[in-house]
């Protein structure tokens, strides 16, 4: 857990910081990630920037909204955010073989 300020009601709060580097989402089979040797250690990347999937992902599943990650994120547009919290979710669901 971390403490961190909420700027929009200015109080502190507590946030949970995923670090997981190993992701259980064969990112590589979405048309928007791309995996470049040299580039963030040649971990899956949405494509033509350096912004990992998951750092999208898990921050909409601990409460950020679409609007406040296309703050965070204003490379991205709001479809491409969209269709990786969609693309993460359905191989989340699907057992491991």
């Amino acid at each position: 857990m971390c403490p961190v300020q909420n700027s929009r009601v200015g109080k502190m709060e507590t946030m949970t910081i995923v670090t997981d580097t190993d992701s259980d989402i064969d990112w590589i089979k979405c048309e928007l990630i791309e995996r470049v040797p040299g580039k963030v250690s040649g971990r899956p990347i949405v494509r033509g920037t350096r912004i990992l999937p998951d750092a999208i992902v898990d921050s909409y599943d601990l409460g950020e909204t679409i609007e406040e990650l296309r703050e965070g994120f204003p490379s991205l547009s709001i479809a491409q955010i969209k269709r990786l919290i969609e693309f993460a979710h359905a191989r989340r669901s699907k057992p491991k073989p």
